[in-house]
């Protein structure tokens, strides 16, 4: 069964798109203008009652939760794409506890910098330089972690990719490209290369080539 993913050109739902490209499911996609307002319309509501991205339904079973999105489809069709999520239950473990560190510790300040950044005039609200320089700041400490694990493991779980390493594709790509912060990466040696290597995947070109950013 063909999974639908609204709202493909966001980054939350570009974490769901990469995982479905590289597990090998075939999926189609609806576009949501945020900008319009189109997340907050009765119809969507009535699949997201949150009015957020992404959404995916596979038949009649709708999932909107990102990383949880990410978490069942690499557990439903694990027997074919690419392994995500271990072949051990230690391996398991640590990918999900690199995925909550994506999560909880580097997904809210890089999206603080993204929202203040990138999308204030789109959204009319003056950016807050305060807490732009706070939240760089907490990313750094952040980057620091992983530099520091990234020395003995070539991706955040272990010698395997897994959703932990897809989970940062999104965002990092902003800061990296648009928000023209790429030395937040480039100076740590080892987050350098794990960036080249999870960001140069195909199934991530894939994403970016057919789904450009609206910013």
């Amino acid at each position: 069964m063909v999974v639908k993913v609204y709202g493909p050109v966001y980054a939350s739902s570009k974490r769901v798109l990469v995982c479905l490209i590289e597990k090998e499911i075939e999926f189609e996609t609806v576009p949501v203008d945020i900008l319009k307002g189109e997340h907050k319309q009765p119809e969507f509501l009535k699949l997201q009652p949150f009015g957020t991205l992404p959404v995916t339904q596979e038949g009649d079973y709708t999932l909107y939760e990102s990383r949880a999105t990410m978490r069942y489809y690499a557990e439903k069709y694990r027997s074919q794409g690419t392994d995500l999520l271990g072949k051990t239950i230690e391996e398991r473990g640590q990918v999900e506890n690199w995925l909550d560190i994506e999560a909880n510790r580097y997904n809210p300040p890089i999206y603080t910098l993204t929202l203040h950044i990138l999308f204030s005039s789109l959204f009319g609200f003056t950016p807050d330089q305060n807490l732009i320089k706070e939240s760089e700041e907490k990313l750094a400490k952040v980057l620091d972690v992983y530099e520091e694990r990234l020395s003995t493991s070539k991706y955040l779980a272990g010698d395997f990719i897994s959703l932990a390493d897809l989970s940062h594709l999104p965002f990092t790509q902003y800061l990296v490209g648009p928000m023209g912060k790429e030395n937040m990466i480039r100076s740590r040696k080892h987050v350098s290369a794990w960036w080249d290597d999870i960001s140069s995947r195909p199934s991530w070109q894939k994403v970016l080539h057919l789904y450009a950013a609206p910013v």
